[in-house]
């Protein structure tokens, strides 16, 4: 085995640390207090090439390896959370999907602005009564023979208000169960499309999460990705990547978190000595940064299975369950390091606390990430 990382990879992954402390630590305290989307930030990621990484370069992508996105994510998420989940669902859910079984005349018209980041993308698949089961779709999309007539509600959508470009999911035939369901890409500006009202989220409150709503939208039959009833198989198959992505969300979450009470603990003195001279502060770093390692060696696993072409539905689900897991245990030993200051907003460690949270919950639960790992174990 090879744990060392390439220069391009380790390239990569200075530039998202770099622009993570210059451009994203600056008012991200304001962001999440005002839950205010950070827009200016995220064109400047699509500027970097951040939106697209993993795309081909014919499509104006970065044509990168998915170790290198999970290294960027790794690094963004140390700082911002809200501005990384962008990120992750562009890269992970929209643009990943696209290139891997759209049609070349989607991937122009539709991946290319993705990838370059003049477009966000959305992915829509949960709704009111389809969180965790998502064959229970209530969203229908009719065939009225050259197009789709689609009409529903979806839930929880990451970049709800500020995309252009959305993937729906869909029932087409409710007999047919998970084999009726299609993915239809839906633009904004199409008659019918409602954004709902944004939601107020414990964490993560500066990414831009809506329900949407979709009354009578004429989606014509070439915006369908796949055949007819592929579209649970395009959702399933999306995720599958994408956990990848919040698993290195919630890795640098955690090592953000981790970082800081680190460096606190060197400066803060108690009973005439800094803190982490004291052997319980000494104990609980140990473990953090024994946490952290585990969870970054399971996030690089799965992506290298995603880059040599193997399934890696076992290792994407284990990344995301324990990286989850470590991001929520780190965060609150951070506060607890900070002491009385870990519970004020502008030591950062509270907010990286409320943002990890969600890793547990979007993108298939934790149980379901079990429920995937014991299936691919007893196959």
């Amino acid at each position: 085995m090879n744990f060392e990382l390439t220069e391009e990879q380790l390239a990569v992954r200075d530039a998202a640390r770099d622009f993570a402390k210059n451009e994203l630590l600056a008012g991200v305290i304001e962001r999440d207090e005002k839950q205010q989307f950070p827009k200016e930030q995220v064109k400047m990621m699509g500027d970097l090439g951040f939106m697209g990484m993993m795309v081909d370069t014919q499509y104006n992508g970065g044509g990168m390896d998915t170790v290198s996105y999970v290294l960027a994510m790794e690094e963004l998420s140390k700082i911002d959370a809200s501005a990384s989940v962008c990120m992750s669902v562009n890269n992970s859910l929209v643009c990943w999907g696209l290139e891997k079984f759209g049609t070349e005349a989607q991937k122009e018209k539709y991946l290319k602005p993705l990838a370059s980041g003049e477009k966000i993308g959305a992915f829509c698949l949960s709704e009111p009564e389809a969180g965790s089961d998502a064959t229970s779709q209530k969203t229908t999309a009719e065939d009225k023979g050259e197009y789709y007539l689609l009409n529903g509600t979806k839930n929880w959508i990451t970049n709800g208000n500020s995309a252009s470009i959305y993937l729906v999911i869909a029932q087409t035939d409710r007999e047919k169960g998970h084999k009726g369901i299609n993915c239809l890409i839906v633009e904004r500006d199409m008659e019918g499309f409602v954004v709902g009202k944004k939601e107020d989220k414990l964490g993560i409150r500066g990414s831009d999460t809506h329900s949407l709503m979709f009354q009578d939208i004429k989606v014509p039959k070439e915006n369908r990705i796949g055949e007819d009833g592929f579209g649970f198989k395009f959702a399933m198959s999306t995720l599958n990547g994408g956990r990848i992505g919040i698993a290195a969300q919630a890795l640098g979450i955690a090592s953000g978190a981790y970082e800081l009470a680190l460096a606190y603990a060197k400066e803060r003195k108690a009973f005439g000595k800094p803190i982490c001279q004291h052997q319980a502060i000494q104990f609980k770093l140990a473990d953090m940064a024994t946490q952290i390692d585990a969870a970054r060696l399971l996030c690089l696993k799965a992506a290298r299975f995603k880059d040599l072409g193997r399934n890696f539905s076992k290792e994407s689900a284990m990344a995301k369950l324990y990286a989850s897991q470590v991001a929520m245990d780190v965060t609150i030993e951070a506060v607890q390091i900070h002491g009385g200051y870990g519970y004020v907003k502008e030591y950062h460690v509270e907010r990286l606390m409320r943002d990890a949270k969600i890793t547990q919950i979007y993108e298939g639960t934790s149980e379901i990430q079990k429920i995937v790992i014991s299936r691919e174990l007893l196959r």
